[in-house]
């Protein structure tokens, strides 16, 4: 069979679809807390309150094989705080790939895809975290690390960083990233 990539609002999901794409994360970031059937409601509590602009609206990014989806990439539209102002920035997260498929390209397929929002123009900037030894793979689609200080306002401790990876990185390294701390307004994705 041939691999399709497809670009799914969250709010569209099948239930099968939800279902596989929970079990896809679960599987890559295994945590006792958050199990597939964590993974499911996160995804439906990402799309369920959503009122903004379609072209905007949280979304799947995935490839299937047949029917099968063996890589995934989520985005998030996220209003955060920075020096000049607010900025609407394409949040970046739960990326993956089936880990028997790794090795073909399929985490490149979906970043790349969910960041041809940024590229055409729909969100000015994409922001997420990573770790070290995944931050060449995004380095070399075109990210770079930020040296601004991320915070949460909305959080038990508004001063620390709600990311739990070493690594924040925006999309592209174009100017016009704001300078100061940069406040998620919420928990880390």
């Amino acid at each position: 069979m041939p691999l399709t990539d497809h670009s799914i609002p969250l709010a569209s999901l099948t239930a099968p679809d939800r279902q596989a794409i929970a079990e896809l994360i679960a599987r890559t970031w295994p945590k006792p807390d958050k199990d597939a059937a964590y993974r499911e409601r996160q995804l439906q509590q990402l799309s369920a309150g959503y009122r903004g602009p379609a072209e905007q609206a949280p979304r799947a990014f995935v490839v299937r094989d047949g029917e099968q989806i063996i890589a995934n990439a989520v985005i998030e539209p996220r209003t955060v705080g920075a020096a000049g102002g607010e900025l609407t920035i394409l949040g970046l997260g739960k990326v993956c790939s089936c880990p028997d498929r790794r090795g073909e390209g399929l985490g490149g397929r979906v970043v790349k895809a969910a960041l041809g929002l940024v590229d055409r123009g729909v969100f000015p900037f994409a922001l997420f975290q990573t770790s070290e030894a995944v931050r060449l793979f995004y380095e070399r689609l075109g990210a770079v690390t930020i040296a601004n200080r991320v915070v949460n306002s909305l959080g038990d401790d508004p001063n620390a960083n709600p990311f739990a990876d070493s690594v924040v990185m925006r999309y592209p390294s174009k100017e016009g990233w704001p300078k100061g701390p940069i406040d998620l307004r919420g928990p880390a994705y």
